[in-house]
């Protein structure tokens, strides 16, 4: 009798150590759920407890990959190294070897869909040159959307000592990637993808089968976090956020999360005013080295403006050049200034010139100017960009009409890096190709990225 009553106690035991260490081994749970066209909260829980994020980390990295794009610093079509630091991420991930060469839209596709770690720091290091320097680029980002108690400190969400963030500071980043960027966030919704070396499957699927207007958006599981999740839905006119953190499984999490939402839509008004989230102005890095009182270092930078351009005298003997051919008519340089001032909804009057064609090429020409004593010339600076040397080609058309007709409709797009370049048509036995010439590498660089990201071919051209 004794001897099962020992055995019964061991059992006992046994069983409450069980629960315990279940219980300390369950990551804590935060839930908040808001009316996405108004920012109003609509229910919260935890939601400022500071928790692992996991992979929800991952939209703040598309955020900035979308970010950059826009600003022209990276293309969509730019092939990216892979590094061996990206390729050694623990899984998920896409597969990617060291050395390998993959277009940047495959990384952002691998990341929201799949949420591939290799492909997140990929991204981080085309960008920013190091994880560690975007995971400092997402931070201030994260300030500015008003992320007051989130800390990154890599591009993927794998646990790290503190890399944290909470429900509330999740939910207005996910109101961000919805609003800020809405002709990316079909991403979110799709069941799978091309990502370039492989056909992905998105980790949400279940949740965006099963919920009746559910689009989006982004999963996360690690043992530290739990299964995360932060999910939007519409219906009608009204559109839901809900966010949970530290779910038991997939099924609980996503169970949860449905309840969320349906509590979410019954409490949200039908009509709301649109109240688009914005971006508060964050002070960047400095760039000087700190003093002891911690303020930031001087930037000093060298006034290099010429002040005074002198025309050079023409020799004894020579003629002034004539007036250059107008090589494309009058009424097809108006028609283009028409269409380009159509697509972006200006009116034409606003872009048209003020004097008409002919009379902008006469006052070109070049004119006798005064002798006068040139200034001594100062070099302070010695450049490795070749000078004005470079250029880049914007396609070959048919006949050198359409490409002089293509150069100055991109010419008036594009005002801030091709003003001044020289717009020049080259035929060849292939065709007419479409030319700018006299640019610096830089400005050469820039135009390209900034075209590639309007959707335009662009590719540069070097000295020679």
């Amino acid at each position: 009798m004794k001897q099962r009553l020992t055995q019964a106690a061991r059992l006992a035991l046994t069983l409450i150590f069980m629960c315990f260490a279940g219980a300390a081994l369950a990551a804590p749970y935060a839930a908040m759920v808001i009316d996405a066209r108004s920012g109003e909260v609509l229910h919260s829980r935890n939601a400022d407890t500071r928790l692992h994020p996991a992979s929800l980390t991952k939209m703040m990295t598309l955020y900035v990959a979308f970010q950059a794009v826009e600003k022209g610093e990276i293309g969509l079509d730019t092939l990216v190294t892979i590094s061996s630091k990206a390729a050694s991420e623990e899984p998920s991930k896409l597969g990617l070897r060291a050395g390998s060469k993959i277009k940047l839209r495959y990384l952002i596709r691998a990341s929201a869909v799949k949420s591939a770690n290799d492909a997140a720091t990929a991204i981080a290091e085309a960008i920013s040159g190091s994880e560690a320097a975007f995971a400092r680029r997402m931070n201030r980002t994260a300030k500015s959307m008003g992320m007051t108690r989130t800390t990154f400190k890599n591009a993927h969400g794998l646990t790290e000592s503190g890399h944290l963030s909470t429900a509330r500071d999740m939910t207005k980043l996910g109101r961000h990637v919805l609003y800020d960027y809405p002709q990316y966030y079909n991403l979110f919704s799709r069941r799978s993808t091309d990502a370039g070396i492989a056909n992905v499957n998105n980790t949400n699927r279940r949740l965006l089968n099963a919920y009746k207007g559910a689009d989006g958006i982004k999963t996360g599981y690690t043992r530290a976090a739990g299964f995360n999740l932060v999910a939007s839905a519409e219906r009608g006119n009204e559109r839901v956020i809900a966010t949970v953190f530290g779910g038991r499984s997939t099924a609980t999490r996503n169970a949860r999360v449905a309840e969320l939402l349906d509590m979410g839509f019954k409490r949200a008004p039908s009509r709301v005013a649109l109240r688009k989230p914005t971006l508060r102005s964050v002070p960047a890095e400095s760039g000087g080295a700190a003093t002891g009182s911690g303020a930031a270092g001087k930037t000093i930078r060298l006034v290099t403006a010429v002040k005074k351009s002198f025309r050079p005298q023409l020799r004894p003997g020579s003629e002034a050049a004539p007036v250059p051919e107008l090589l494309v008519a009058e009424a097809d340089i108006l028609e283009a200034l028409e269409t380009v001032a159509a697509n972006t909804n200006a009116p034409s009057s606003a872009i048209k010139p003020r004097a008409r064609p002919v009379e902008l090429v006469a006052a070109a020409a070049p004119q006798a100017a005064p002798v006068a004593e040139l200034a001594p010339e100062v070099v302070t600076r010695a450049t490795t960009s070749g000078g004005k040397h470079w250029g880049i080609n914007v396609g070959r058309y048919q006949s050198r009409f359409a490409a002089e007709k293509v150069l100055l409709k991109i010419a008036l797009k594009e005002m801030a890096t091709l003003d001044g370049a020289l717009r020049k048509v080259i035929r060849s036995s292939k065709g007419f190709d479409a030319n700018f010439a006299g640019m610096s590498r830089e400005t050469a660089d820039l135009a390209c990225r900034r075209l590639h990201a309007r959707g335009t071919q662009c590719f540069m051209m070097g000295p020679g």
